[in-house]
């Protein structure tokens, strides 16, 4: 009787392997692009529910209006800092959109990159962090359990049943379908995961949870580049405060900012831009330290352009590590990041030693640019 069992069970989980390889073939799945990309001009930024679809709720703040919030930041620093490359939103108001709607926008746009933001929330009051996702199947039932969570939503849309297959949220068996899909992306979106969780881990001193791999529909069906980044949990009092409030919320934003920035400029072999500490978010997380002082910084700047730079740039003598910064409308080129203007002193001779016209120190308080004097000043103090 038990080998009867066994081999039932084999057996339908062989039908099921199968029925997902003919959703493949007949293309209910949507084929992927090629993954051979070099740029990254076009990026989705997704805030997480929205509208009807409250998402985790706190006992004082709803997912919906954290994710929207910390998504418009975000594409604000984007915007700012690149602005060859378009920033679509899937919402930028207070809106319901479905799930498929939602990678449906990425795909038209034929992004390269989509980031879906979200906030986590459990039973229990002691959980903290982030954590970023990548599509795939889940390892652990942790990873079943927020993927459940997110893919809830499509319980708010009508006809959901026929929309995506008969796909049920709460079912387990409907999730081994996503040990069938072969995310061509997945090499990169990892890389980007990877970044995105050492920048909150080392700039805004989040908990690090790590990346995961679990199976999210809005993942699943987009064609490019994506994850899916649970900020922290509204169910942990001191992690939501933070979360909720407008500097937690400016420090996370400028985290992702500054890792799409290192994905970006890694991707292309170009020059990253320098994102200096910032002193307006002066709230911290609940694990960091609460004493804030002025950060300085000296560089000496090499060279002024009208456009971005490759790294190998016959303007640059062969000098490494160089970053910019943009100020004036003009990207400003610099090598160094020292804490005292002798520290800097080194560099520019060597600036000099490879042929640059014209070197001179620069200095930065709290990522603004400022005179030297004034720098010293600082440090003086």
């Amino acid at each position: 009787m038990r080998l009867i069992t066994g081999t039932t069970r084999r057996s339908i989980l062989t039908l099921l392997r199968l029925a997902g390889i003919i959703l493949l073939v007949l293309g209910i799945i949507q084929p992927i692009r090629s993954q051979e990309k070099v740029t990254v001009q076009k990026v989705v930024i997704d805030a997480g529910h929205g509208g009807k679809d409250p998402g985790a709720i706190g006992k004082h703040a709803r997912e919906k209006d954290i994710a929207l919030d910390v998504a418009l930041k975000l594409g604000d620093y984007i915007k700012q800092q690149f602005p060859d490359v378009q920033v679509i939103f899937t919402r930028k108001t207070d809106v319901f959109i479905e799930l498929h709607r939602r990678a449906q926008i990425a795909n038209e746009h034929k992004a390269d990159l989509f980031i879906s933001i979200h906030c986590n929330a459990t039973k229990s009051a002691t959980p903290r962090g982030s954590e970023t996702y990548v599509m795939g199947l889940h390892r652990s039932q942790t990873n079943l359990e927020v993927a459940k969570k997110e893919n809830a939503s499509i319980l708010y849309e009508l006809d959901y049943a026929t929309v995506y297959e008969g796909f049920n949220p709460n079912s387990d068996e409907s999730y081994i379908t996503f040990s069938l899909f072969q995310n061509a992306y997945l090499e990169q979106s990892l890389v980007f995961a990877t970044v995105l969780q050492q920048e909150f881990r080392d700039y805004t001193g989040m908990i690090d949870r790590g990346v995961r791999q679990a199976g999210f529909l809005v993942l699943y069906r987009t064609t490019m580049p994506g994850v899916l980044v649970e900020l922290g949990f509204l169910s942990h009092p001191e992690e939501e405060k933070y979360l909720a409030s407008a500097e937690g919320q400016h420090k996370i934003a400028r985290g992702l900012f500054r890792a799409f920035n290192q994905f970006k400029t890694g991707l292309e072999g170009s020059i990253a831009v320098v994102v200096e500490p910032d002193s307006s978010a002066t709230d911290k997380p609940p694990d960091q330290a609460a004493q804030t002082t002025p950060q300085v910084v000296f560089k000496v700047q090499i060279g002024t352009a009208g456009k971005q730079l490759p790294k190998d740039a016959p303007a640059f003598n062969g000098l490494k590590n160089v970053g910019f910064y943009r100020h004036d409308g003009l990207i400003k080129y610099t090598i160094g990041n020292e804490k005292t203007f002798d520290d800097a002193l080194p560099l520019l001779e060597l600036a000099k030693q490879k042929g640059v016209k014209g070197p001179f120190i620069i200095a930065f308080i709290n990522g603004e640019r400022v005179t030297v004097e004034e720098a010293k000043a600082v440090l003086n103090r």
